[in-house]
């Protein structure tokens, strides 16, 4: 039991951070790459080919959470929330990145893993494909951001509405462009 872990959201200033877990399929997904290589449409159909066909699980950490402990322990935080949602006892979580949270699973890291192990692609796909939705119905709920194209990243509209309208429920406080406009 391999299980893939790769999260989206650690970058932006507005949003929660969330991870996805994958087992892949016995016959895998052929195309599987790094989300952020993918089209969004080739995005969308394979999140549904991956969620039709493996056993997958989202976890998430919220704003509140990554103000209080920072986006790196929130991170971690959200991806043992996302293997242990799969309620399975892997063998082995193969994460994206430099660094696996302090659990009891045996894991490892690998530096550009979402373009090298297919587990970690579909974990990546799913984050992403998750995230992007969150932030596309927040854009609803809070005007002006950009948030349905940026997905709270500081792109110009964003950071030019948050100087006209200021920081919403869902921008991270602990993040220096937020922090800076609270304190105006």
């Amino acid at each position: 039991m391999i299980i893939g872990v790769d999260e989206a959201g650690r970058g932006p200033l507005a949003g929660p951070v969330v991870a996805a877990a994958v087992i892949l399929c016995p016959d895998g997904i052929a195309g599987l790459d790094d989300s952020k290589k993918l089209s969004a449409p080739r995005r969308a159909q394979l999140e549904a080919e991956i969620k039709a066909s493996c056993r997958w699980a989202v976890g998430m950490a919220s704003v509140e959470e990554i103000d209080a402990i920072n986006i790196l322990q929130a991170t971690m935080l959200a991806m043992t929330r996302a293997v242990e949602a799969l309620e399975i006892e892997p063998t082995l979580v193969m994460v994206d990145g430099n660094r696996v949270p302090r659990w009891r699973y045996k894991g490892e890291a690998f530096i550009g893993g979402d373009a090298i192990h297919p587990c970690i692609s579909a974990a990546s796909i799913i984050a992403k494909e998750h995230r992007d939705r969150i932030m596309v119905a927040a854009d609803v709920d809070y005007p002006g951001y950009g948030w349905a194209s940026n997905k709270g990243y500081g792109a110009a509209v964003h950071m030019d509405a948050l100087k006209r309208l200021g920081p919403t429920p869902l921008h991270r406080k602990s993040f220096a462009p937020v922090s800076r406009m609270i304190l105006l």
